[in-house]
């Protein structure tokens, strides 16, 4: 007899607006469904109804709250287990604490697939809170080891299941002649691609780059996002006497990403707290040589002088001189983008798959156990 097809419930962001946990879980349902599992997916920032509730502070929060309560307790009397995507903050109370009280109230399993780089600072602020949700999970897995070590010092097990990239896109090949990444020295293109929010301190990006220019005066920089700080960097850029060089694309889709990846000769990363971006891995499949603050999760991720060059956050000095021993070294460029590319495999679906079908079967057979020993 044919076993019946695995149903999750997956809860979690959708775009617009693109982003990491967006795209993530967008791509984890395609992922799943194409593995022939049912995903109900239960979306945590649906389009406010009416339009005008998105306008008032306060309210809003209702108008989305309580739609997607309806959602979780329809979706629970169908599906076999919850994943819910979780992060910290706000997010966390408002979405995944819920979906974790009603799959306990209505006996469905829950894996919690916690991300974020504040995930410490948090914790420390809001565990007695975070605490009782945690413990009615069936199991935890983070996508770093930065994570992993954040939940174990506060007595929680985790299993690591990595963020996934889409490697069809985001893709670079193996051979010399296409890492050559630096190949206009005299006209190299820095990008950004993080969004215009404090915690990824564009401002230190935009210092850095202005001493690059001292050696490459005819370098580029582009920032790939949006954010508050979209008229504050501007000004800084004209202040700088570098408004000509500095390009604000805005947010782009997928296909605008994988083209500015394609035109770049080095990717920063200058946030200030950070887990595992996803940024970082698409510019590695992407062959591009990674300059990232040494912060949260990232020295988990990547090794410095190996597969990217870290830096001290807040720090343009250092971020300079990072980016210039790339600029002025194009065969140590290219080893280190040779090196992203033969790493970022392991993040490729069909390696991420097991480990996660692992955590489906354990839970689940944990989940029909005790069950069976209720009746």
């Amino acid at each position: 007899m044919k076993a019946s097809p695995l149903c999750i419930g997956l809860v979690g962001p959708l775009p617009p607006p693109s982003g990491g946990m967006a795209n993530q879980t967008l791509q984890l349902a395609r992922l799943l469904q194409e593995e022939n599992v049912i995903v109900e997916l239960i979306q945590v920032n649906c389009p406010y109804r009416p339009q005008w509730a998105a306008r008032i502070k306060g309210i809003r929060a209702v108008f989305r709250l309580l739609p997607y309560l309806v959602r979780l307790w329809r979706s629970a009397g169908k599906v076999q287990l919850f994943h819910i995507m979780a992060n910290s903050g706000w997010s966390w109370h408002l979405f995944a604490a819920p979906a974790i009280w009603i799959a306990r109230i209505r006996g469905k399993p829950v894996i919690v697939n916690y991300r974020g780089g504040e995930a410490d600072r948090f914790f420390n602020e809001s565990f007695s809170w975070v605490k009782p949700s945690l413990q009615r999970s069936h199991a935890i897995i983070v996508p770093s080891g930065f994570l992993e070590a954040v939940f174990g010092k506060r007595g929680f097990a985790t299993s690591l299941v990595p963020n996934i990239i889409d490697l069809s896109r985001f893709k670079a090949e193996m051979g010399d002649d296409a890492t050559q990444r630096v190949n206009q020295p005299d006209f190299p293109h820095i990008i950004v691609t993080r969004n215009l929010e404090p915690i990824y301190d564009n401002i230190t990006a935009l210092h850095a780059f202005n001493i690059v220019r001292r050696t490459f005066p005819a370098a580029r920089l582009t920032l790939a996002g949006s954010g508050p700080e979209r008229d504050r960097l501007a000004q800084l850029a004209a202040e700088l006497g570098m408004a000509e060089a500095v390009t604000f694309t805005g947010r782009l889709d997928n296909e605008g990403m994988v083209s500015i990846y394609r035109a770049a000769d080095v990717m920063v990363n200058p946030s200030l707290a950070d887990n595992m971006p996803i940024s970082v891995l698409e510019a590695l499949a992407s062959g591009v040589p990674v300059v990232s603050t040494d912060v949260g999760g990232i020295p988990y991720l990547v090794e410095h002088q190996k597969t990217a060059m870290l830096v001290p956050a807040q720090s343009p000095e250092a971020m300079a001189s990072a980016i210039l021993s790339l600029l002025n070294n194009p065969a140590k460029a290219r080893r280190m983008a040779k090196a992203g590319i033969e790493y970022v495999q392991q993040y490729a679906w069909p390696n991420v798959r097991d480990r996660l079908f692992d955590v489906y079967e354990r839970v689940l057979s944990k989940s029909n156990r005790s069950m069976a020993s209720v009746k």
